[in-house]
């Protein structure tokens, strides 16, 4: 047998994993066969025990060795006991069996003579206690705690609190003893009555939200304002001595129990005011010590009913705390600052450049912290500074911070502006700096901004025109122009104008053509971008005048009529075949009322209900036209759609309002005349116009499985209007698998004699980035699957990617109905997501 510091040697001697691992597995071997034998030598058990717990710290398996331990628990010698209630507290926890051999062993060393052994009963007590062992051995514990032994009291205290913890009904055993603990003259007792007190009172909190144990011990706050008081003016005491401050570590521990005790109790709180302001303005700061005694007097201060001005003091520590070199002491400032901020805002509001200087530290940690805390400071009197430095910051600030940083200032911007101009302004400076950071909602506030400001129209479109000119790698940025250029394009073509001393040049039709093709060529045309622009680009076609330049968006949206997503294809059909139908064309694409602004449409924390355009996946029967109307009527994604996607009267009814129409005529039951009488309505005459000499007015009627829209538009070409254009159901049906977050998960099934074919399809409805997208898949075992990779794991919003997976049978044909167990991974927002769904096919 090798001694524990040879076989330290010899571990620390190997040079690779193996040759470690060999040396471990040998020894541990030895001791297993020395256990074996039950040699009587009581420094053979020591020696193995002492190499188990070494063994412990390398994470080796040492359950084999409990039993040895209990035996030098049972041995006289001290040494033997120290090592065996050591390895006790390591080796065993309270849910192991064999403890309840050790409450013997510990019972009888408790009223042993030696205090030092009585001191290491009560260490593993403290430690490793359970709810039987607390029970049974809380009496001993009890009359431990009045002992005249110092050293054996302050033992007795913590492993007190132990008991009360694990068995609360225990608690009335212990509070007069704490009493005399907190009277106490020695320092290590009082400290640990402090603790056993404090755990007492946050227990009772916690349990019942009331506080009755610490009514008990708020008569002795003076004894301990007077304790506190002698300790921060006493002169040097060697023994409790710590750079020069007398005993910190029993100083914060009465303001803690201060603090407690003062909590929702004002007349404590007056008594306990005096000695606060004394230590917060006496205790020296030049030294961590005194640091960590201010912080807590900061939180006991903030905690209790104190007077304004001691509130002001404490935040003005907080205040210099900022100032410290030490990160530690500059990040719990900034923590403690964002909690007091809304009960001091004024205190607050003074260290305002401080939090600021914040912003630039080479600290992560500490920019996040003051970054929140600038959020918090901003009002209407400061908005205009805040927002200045903080676009400054988001200029240099790390991709991470962006996307809170970027939704901060247009929740700020919108609620504190002090004129519709700045918010204007500062938006187009978010959406230049971060715009591919810039989250749904604040685009949609954006643009319902300038939708609701007519003054500010002809301005906005003209300076997102030339930002986009400049730089076409911010999809926000592009987005919002794109929208604001379509609906405002005529708005454009008045130069000439100072706005900030600066020279609006005229813009000319062209040049607008010209910046919709060179991003739309570019690789920063995502689907979402594709979708604005053709969109705009429809609509730029009644707000320019020059033949050429609507020959030239005809064409664009020609181009994309045969784009393989099928909602760009959508829309660009039958944009181009609405093109043929001038007058109806300008009706049809008027510019937008004013969208009325709901509060729960703000951008304040929740998800506003407003898009800036209609580019979610779209229902089945659903037509891009519809969505062009209820995009003109300023729909929020409510009610409207889904009335449009009712009866074809509906739908006609909605035409008959956009054109100015007056009383509407239902085309659900139609005439039983086969001939065309006179138009009577707006309604009739678009209907007359779109079935391409029909006869009958009875179009809508005939097909009900499709919109009247689709119906409209498909009588302008030969095929039947069925095939008019490609439909979003054409192929399998598209079964819902999963759907949050953001994230649409669908299969479409496809079926031969061997095997079910299965395409996944992902997409991002919502506005934040989802990256690291993934799906794993299970199946009975009577089946066999086989999946493919995802074709995009990081989706943008609009987005979509593909992923194949084959099902087949082990014995038979594949399986009548599919079952899977799919387990869904993906990061929204920064936060990993990750769910387990199970699915099965419809019947």
């Amino acid at each position: 047998m090798t001694s524990l510091k040879q076989f330290i040697r010899n571990v620390r001697a190997a040079k690779t994993i193996a040759d470690e691992r060999a040396v471990v597995q040998k020894e541990s071997a030895a001791i297993r066969a020395s256990f074996r034998e039950e040699s009587g030598d009581s420094n053979v058990r020591r020696n193995n025990v002492a190499k188990l717990l070494y063994l412990f710290t390398l994470g080796e398996r040492t359950h084999f060795g409990q039993i040895e331990c209990l035996k030098l628990l049972a041995s006289p010698r001290f040494a033997d006991k120290r090592l065996g209630y050591l390895g006790t507290m390591l080796l065993l926890d309270e849910n192991q069996e064999v403890l309840t051999l050790v409450t013997n062993s510990l019972k009888n060393d408790l009223n042993h003579p030696n205090q030092y052994i009585v001191g290491l009963a009560l260490c593993t007590l403290g430690n490793i206690a359970s709810v039987e062992m607390s029970r049974d051995l809380f009496p001993e514990v009890e009359t431990i705690i009045s002992s005249a032994n110092p050293y054996i009291r302050r033992k007795a205290a913590l492993c007190a609190m132990r008991i009360c913890r694990k068995v609360p009904d225990l608690q009335e055993h212990f509070l007069e003893k704490a009493k005399l603990l907190l009277q106490d003259r020695n320092h290590g007792v009082l400290l640990c009555g402090l603790t056993l007190v404090t755990s007492l009172c946050e227990a009772d909190e916690a349990e019942d939200g009331e506080n009755g144990i610490a009514d008990m011990f708020r008569p002795l706050v003076p004894s301990l304002v007077k304790i506190l008081k002698g300790l921060s003016t006493s002169g040097y005491a060697p023994e409790h001595d710590v750079t020069g401050i007398t005993d910190p570590f029993l100083q914060v521990k009465i303001l803690r129990l201060l603090r407690v005790l003062g909590r929702g109790d004002s007349q404590v709180s007056e008594q306990i005011n005096d000695i606060l302001a004394q230590v917060a303005t006496n205790t020296d700061s030049s030294k961590n010590v005194g640091n960590s005694i201010l912080y807590e007097a900061v939180l006991t201060i903030l905690d209790i009913e104190a007077d304004s001005g001691l509130r002001v003091l404490g935040v003005n520590i907080l205040g210099k705390f900022l100032a410290n070199r030490d990160n530690n002491i500059r990040y719990v400032a900034l923590n403690t600052l964002i909690k007091v901020v809304a009960v001091e805002p004024n205190a607050v509001q003074r260290h305002r450049n401080t939090i600021l200087d914040c912003l630039r530290d080479p600290d992560i940690s500490i920019r996040r912290r003051a970054l929140d805390l600038s959020f918090t400071l901003i009002n209407e009197s400061n908005v205009r500074v805040l927002i200045r430095e903080l676009l400054a910051f988001l200029e240099v600030a790390d991709n991470e911070f962006k996307p809170v940083m970027t939704s901060q200032i247009g929740i700020a911007a919108d609620r504190f502006a002090p004129n519709k101009r700045w918010h204007v302004d500062t938006m187009l400076r978010v959406l230049k700096l971060a715009g591919n950071y810039v989250k749904e909602q604040i685009l949609s506030s954006f643009v319902r901004l300038i939708a609701t400001t007519p003054e500010l129209q002809t301005y906005s479109v003209q300076k997102l025109y030339a930002a986009l000119k400049e730089d076409i790698t911010q999809e926000g940025l592009t987005l919002a122009a794109s929208w604001v250029i379509g609906e405002y394009g005529d708005a454009l073509l008045k130069g000439g104008q100072y706005e900030e001393e600066e020279l609006v040049k005229e813009v000319k039709e062209s040049d607008i053509v010209d910046l919709l093709e060179t991003i739309l060529d570019s690789s920063y045309a995502g689907l979402v971008v594709t979708q604005y622009i053709v969109t705009a680009a429809m609509k730029l076609t009644t707000r320019l005048n020059e033949p050429a330049q609507i020959e030239r968006l005809r064409r664009l949206l020609q181009r994309y009529s045969t784009n393989l997503d099928i909602e760009v294809q959508e829309r660009a059909v039958e944009f181009g075949n609405l093109l043929a139908f001038d007058q109806i064309r300008r009706g049809v694409l008027e510019k937008m009322p004013p969208p009325e602004i709901r509060e729960e449409s703000r951008v304040l924390g929740e998800a506003t209900k407003k898009r800036p355009a209609k580019t979610t996946k779209k229902k089945p029967a659903q037509t891009a036209t519809e969505d062009l109307l209820l995009d003109l009527m300023g729909d929020t994604g409510g009610d409207t759609a889904a009335t449009t996607n009712g009866s074809p009267a509906q739908t006609a009814d909605l035409l008959a309002d956009i054109l100015g129409g007056g009383a509407t005529s239902s085309t659900s039951s139609p005439p039983p005349q086969t001939t065309s009488p006179a138009p009577s309505n707006n309604v009739d005459s678009i209907m007359s116009l779109f079935n391409a000499g029909s006869s009958t007015s009875t179009a809508p009627s005939q097909q009900p499985s499709t919109s009247a829209s689709m119906d409209l538009f498909g009588g302008m070409t030969s095929p039947p209007p069925q095939t008019a254009t490609p439909s979003v159901s054409s192929g399998p049906p598209a079964h819902s698998a999963y759907n949050k977050n953001g994230l649409q998960i669908t299969f479409q099934l496809k079926r031969d004699a061997n095997a079910v074919q299965v395409l996944t399809r992902f997409r991002n409805v919502g506005g934040a980035h989802l990256g690291a997208v993934n799906l794993q898949a299970a199946v009975p075992k009577s089946q066999k699957l086989q999946l493919q990779p995802i074709s995009q794991p990081e989706l943008g919003a609009g987005q979509e990617a593909t992923q194949q997976m084959r099902v087949t049978s082990v014995n038979g044909p594949p399986p009548a109905r599919l079952r899977l167990r799919l387990k869904v991974g993906y990061s929204a927002g920064g936060t990993p997501v990750t769910e387990q769904v199970d699915w099965s096919e419809p019947t």
